[in-house]
């Protein structure tokens, strides 16, 4: 069982610090969110909430993640990162493709980019980009990094981004590994068919084996079931050792410590932030690491 730390909604200046103590406690990673923009008043409703009200707030830090992540990267050396997530067809896959093909590089291979369709449709709007058929977007996009990172000239004829033979310098060579986030049919698809793992918005522990399962028989229907797969799920009710050991049996390979301010409040000292890792590390993670 691998161990990531959310950093969604941490005060960005205490963000490499934690990094920097993640990686000393052992976690395998952290990860940040994103929203580009945040309207004053958000019609959409929420869907991983019973109310339809969403956790964050307008005066949720959200830190560029590109920019946020390579800090952190490089005050670190074993620590891995992803988004969590990415609202991606909001945006450029030439833009995408090349900031975290750089971030590749420059990391040593320690970034994961984690993906989702993205929720809210006030920002789409904003954006002036199309709510409907974003799925499509997504997976035209992730076909054309694919092409981007991989170097040297290519082309790509789809119907949304068609373009001549081009190439983005310095490319990583390989792909990125693509996390994929989002509970319906269509984001399990998604993942199996495209990703290199997936990532919950948050399950009860008795949702997982059924989730595992699904993405399990998806990959194989793809081809896809000798390659690895990451699943980082952050559970919805108070993390126990045994309840992980059960789901690390069901397929489940990752789990998350909480967002900061679901158990300190919204603003906290770096501090109190590093005692809750201290005492996850001791009650969680070392029992599971034997």
């Amino acid at each position: 069982m691998k161990f990531w730390q959310a950093l969604v909604w941490t005060e960005p200046e205490q963000l490499v610090p934690l990094a920097q103590f993640a990686e000393e406690l052992g976690f395998h990673g952290v990860f940040n969110a994103d929203h580009a923009v945040f309207p004053e008043e958000v019609k959409t409703p929420y869907p991983y909430s019973e109310n339809g009200v969403a956790p964050m707030t307008a005066d949720a830090p959200y830190p560029d993640c590109w920019v946020s992540t390579a800090f952190m990267a490089a005050a670190t050396r074993r620590l891995h990162f992803t988004t969590s997530i990415f609202v991606l067809p909001l945006r450029n896959p030439f833009e995408v493709a090349k900031a975290t093909g750089s971030l590749d590089i420059f990391s040593g291979g320690r970034f994961a980019l984690g993906i989702g369709a993205g929720w809210m449709k006030d920002e789409f709007d904003i954006y002036g980009v199309p709510f409907q058929g974003r799925g499509q977007r997504m997976d035209e996009m992730i076909d054309v990094m694919h092409k981007l990172w991989q170097g040297g000239m290519v082309e790509h004829d789809g119907p949304l981004f068609p373009f001549p033979r081009l190439c983005i310098e310095p490319a990583p060579g390989h792909n990125v590994p693509v996390f994929v986030g989002g509970a319906n049919e269509a984001a399990l698809r998604r993942a199996a068919v495209r990703g290199d793992g997936w990532i919950g918005a948050g399950n009860h522990p008795d949702e997982v084996p059924a989730l595992m399962a699904r993405l399990r028989a998806l990959r194989a229907e793809a081809g896809r079931s000798a390659e690895p797969f990451e699943t980082i799920v952050g559970l919805t009710t108070p993390l126990e050792v045994a309840t992980l050991q059960r789901l690390e049996q069901a397929g489940m390979t990752s789990a998350v410590n909480l967002p900061f301010s679901y158990v300190l409040g919204k603003r906290s000292t770096l501090d109190a932030k590093k005692r809750f890792m201290e005492d996850f590390e001791k009650r969680i993670m070392r029992p599971l690491r034997g």
